[in-house]
């Protein structure tokens, strides 16, 4: 598993110089056997259905995000055209891009996983 991580860092050094490699491992092993399909492992950015996922089982569910659904699609829709011009968004790139705006990178680091929304 740790030789796909490498392409996950190559791809966010586009836009993080320095990417936390723990919670890039960390985002990897949590989507775990979604990225095994070339689908899965991308974000279909104009996919209402897509956005809804991301907002609700990402930020809501994984992070404990408790801002309004505007003010969480304004945030997917903020790195997803960070990444314009990028045509396969890589599940694990936007979402590292949403922990971190959100200043939870931390909750992929293993041990705080389990109390990420408490």
């Amino acid at each position: 598993m740790a030789e796909t991580h490498h392409d996950y860092l190559t791809d966010l050094k586009k836009y993080v110089p320095n990417p936390d490699e723990a919670a890039v491992n960390g985002i990897a092993k949590h989507l775990g056997i979604a990225l095994r399909t070339r689908d899965a492992s991308y974000v279909a950015a104009t996919d209402p259905e897509e956005v809804k996922r991301v907002r609700e089982s990402f930020l809501k569910k994984k992070l404990g995000l408790t801002q309004s659904d505007a003010e969480l699609d304004a945030a997917l829709k903020e790195v997803l055209n960070r990444m314009h011009g990028v045509h396969d968004k890589h599940r694990v790139t936007v979402y590292y891009l949403l922990a971190e705006k959100f200043g939870k990178l931390g909750a992929f680091h293993g041990k705080e996983e389990a109390h990420a929304g408490a």
